[in-house]
């Protein structure tokens, strides 16, 4: 049966995520798709795979399954964004709502991923144990967060980020909290499921120019409500100090990133 709605996060995340969704979609969402090529291949998505991508933004990993013959899904906060998603796969069943209040009945799916998702959930613990449930016998959770920052260029991105955003509340993890396996391992434990393998990919960031690279390290969550504290002015001055030791020749810029993803199971 499918659990009552309940009030999550979705009216936060939403706006903040859907403020800059065309630049999130067209942009900065495919830097991380090397992550979703590899869930999709060690899921061994084919025709007649259930998957839902829990917080799918505009749906580029529901459209890479549907392309692999998966019958797909997706929840996000930003109806925005899900506008998008629809649009890549007019096919899919995409729903406005709360990680922590799947609308779907049990054992409905052969996969769930959650790509850098449950863990902006208010309650995390509840969104995994909504993704247990929705999730069949033997079917599999794909948790996939950031990498070892250590030598990790992108994380000089978060970096310049950090002092632009509102203090953060007393004992709040970090963005790269998730990134220490023991942690990732006692994430998926805690929402009640079980912990399985764990896999490091590697996912380059790679853009035209300075302006395209700016736009798009703009458009997340996270971007976006720095700008709104700090000012977009002072955004783009410490995004272009990060970026400036990446521009190429060409002028394009490209730099290091790394994901992690782990597989779990229902309990």
């Amino acid at each position: 049966m499918t659990t009552p709605k309940s009030t999550g996060t979705g009216a936060i995340n939403g706006p903040l995520w859907g403020a800059k969704a065309r630049d999130w979609a067209e942009i900065q969402e495919g830097q991380f798709a090397a992550g979703y090529h590899a869930v999709l291949a060690h899921a061994a998505v084919s025709p007649g795979t259930r998957h839902l991508d829990a917080g799918c933004g505009a749906g580029m990993a529901t459209a890479l399954s549907a392309s692999l013959g998966a019958t797909v899904s997706g929840l996000d906060a930003s109806e925005a964004l899900l506008e998008i998603a629809r649009s890549r796969t007019p096919s899919g069943d995409f729903r406005q709502g709360d990680l922590e209040s799947l609308p779907f009945e049990d054992d409905s799916f052969d996969i769930v991923t959650g790509f850098n998702a449950f863990q902006f959930a208010g309650d995390a613990a509840q969104a995994l144990r909504e993704a247990g449930r929705v999730t069949r016998p033997g079917g599999k959770v794909f948790i996939m967060t950031w990498g070892d920052p250590k030598g990790m260029d992108a994380a000089g991105h978060v970096a310049a980020i950090k002092p632009l955003m509102p203090a953060p509340p007393p004992g709040a993890p970090g963005p790269f909290a998730l990134s220490d396996e023991t942690a990732l391992r006692a994430f998926a434990e805690a929402g009640g499921l079980t912990p399985g393998e764990v896999v490091d990919v590697d996912t380059p960031w790679h853009y035209p120019d300075m302006a395209v690279a700016l736009r798009g390290l703009a458009s997340s969550g996270v971007a976006v409500k720095a700008i709104a504290h700090s000012g977009e002015e002072a955004f783009t001055a410490a995004m272009t100090d990060f970026l400036i030791p990446f521009r190429m020749a060409d002028g394009s810029i490209s730099f290091g990133a790394r994901a992690r993803y782990l597989v779990a199971t229902p309990a």
